[in-house]
């Protein structure tokens, strides 16, 4: 019997983990977690446009150790960046190049770290980035 009471106390465990790692949220503005988030993000978006970023984000969705956001990079001051001298001033000048950016990152080893970003996408870039990661459909707003 006890034996019983602990196997049902564990599966019931198990299942309570697997179904929170499902859950959808937003990390509240201002919350150590957001900002981790944003900082892992912002370091390789920074040097890859050589300009201090900030993000103005529509799409901010964690689910168990992934995140997905997407939103708009922008200058310290709330401008565009300055995309000259980087290798989006080609589709920027054909305007063929959205002032956006998508990102998806997972938390491994205690540390958030970003698995893939996309930025000036003019369609819906990230729409196969969960069977090409394996991760979970729900953080996306959208999939194919």
């Amino acid at each position: 019997m006890k034996k019983g009471i602990v196997k049902l106390a564990v599966l019931f465990a198990i299942l309570c983990s697997a179904a929170s790692a499902q859950t959808v949220r937003t990390p509240e503005k201002g919350s150590p977690e957001r900002t981790e988030i944003l900082n892992a993000l912002r370091s390789p978006v920074e040097r890859e446009l050589k300009q201090k970023i900030v993000f103005n984000l529509d799409h901010f969705r964690v689910a168990g150790s992934w995140a997905f956001l997407g939103g708009d990079p922008q200058s310290p001051s709330g401008g565009q960046p300055n995309y000259r001298g980087t290798k989006y001033q080609g589709a920027k000048d054909a305007d063929m190049f959205d002032n956006n950016i998508f990102a998806l990152l997972r938390k491994t080893g205690g540390k958030w770290k970003v698995v893939t970003y996309a930025i000036g996408c003019t369609d819906v870039c990230y729409a196969d980035w969960w069977r090409r990661y394996k991760a979970p459909k729900a953080v996306f707003p959208y999939t194919e």
